[in-house]
């Protein structure tokens, strides 16, 4: 049988450059792919899988393989390219400007924002679309959030559309967990969550969802979407525009306080009581 992972090339994809790293790595170590497989908790076949470049691999894997062939982060840092490399073509230049971001500044209109999404809801949405590799795209935007995490994260500040806390998307268990995890959320320092209430009536962005990124040396981006794709500009004319339709949105939204106390109600009235993360109610 002809072994398919010496026919990887390298440079093909992030996600070959991955499998070959590891065959070689594994290799140098003298261990078979069984023996690599009992290491991380996981069989032969699947290390194999992973090598041939047949499947995409974990976070969490990349950073037992590191554990295990002492490559001192080398598979937790490549896993970022491959799972970024999932995302839509015309989706990562917008991916990449994000991820450099100092402020970003977000309305939408339909859906809980992407960077504030738990992985079941960020499933049930990106399952609307209908994709060929659903695990892949969920695991993306999952990576995506890892922004937040860093020692010094952009300033998130969300406007919601309240639309957005009533439309059950993934159903109600899902959207209990997802709307915990939005109050969760909202006491960390650098995210602020607002609700722009359905009182509020027509308002300066009844045509859509937008973002505007910050950045601490390059002009400031407005990102917008249509069916099909995604679009961003820098053009000075654009940005003002949308910084003053945002502020607008802002001030005809609840504050951050009233905000989170109407989530909390929505969650309790529309999807049932459900435990925050300290295990109390959150009610």
């Amino acid at each position: 049988m002809v072994d398919k992972t010496r026919q990887l090339d390298p440079s093909a994809s992030p996600l070959a450059y991955y499998g070959s790293e590891l065959r070689r790595l594994r290799e140098a170590a003298q261990l078979s792919q069984e023996n690599l497989g009992g290491c991380v908790f996981c069989t032969g076949s699947q290390i194999g899988h992973i090598e041939s470049g047949r499947r995409m691999p974990t976070r969490d894997f990349s950073e037992r393989l590191d554990a295990a062939l002492g490559t001192d982060g080398t598979f937790s840092r490549l896993v970022g390219l491959v799972l970024r490399n999932q995302l839509p073509t015309w989706f990562q230049p917008y991916a990449d400007m994000e991820a450099r971001a100092t402020y970003i500044a977000s309305y939408q209109a339909q859906l809980v924002d992407g960077l504030l999404q738990t992985e079941e809801y960020a499933r049930a949405v990106l399952a609307s679309g209908m994709p060929d590799r659903l695990e892949e795209l969920v695991a993306a935007r999952m990576e995506r959030q890892r922004i937040l995490a860093r020692e010094q994260p952009p300033m998130l500040w969300v406007v919601l559309d309240e639309a957005a806390l009533h439309r059950p998307v993934g159903g109600a268990k899902v959207m209990r967990a997802q709307l915990a995890h939005l109050l969760t959320l909202s006491g960390h320092r650098w995210i602020k969550i607002q609700v722009l209430p359905f009182a509020a009536g027509e308002h300066a962005s009844l045509i859509g969802s937008f973002n505007i990124l910050r950045f601490e040396r390059d002009p400031d981006l407005v990102y917008t979407e249509d069916l099909v794709s995604g679009h961003m500009t820098a053009n000075p004319d654009d940005v003002r525009e949308a910084a003053l339709r945002y502020a607008h949105v802002q001030a005809a939204a609840l504050s951050v306080e009233d905000s989170a106390a109407l989530i909390a109600r929505v969650m309790e009235e529309r999807y049932g009581k459900h435990p925050g993360p300290d295990g109390r109610t959150v009610a």
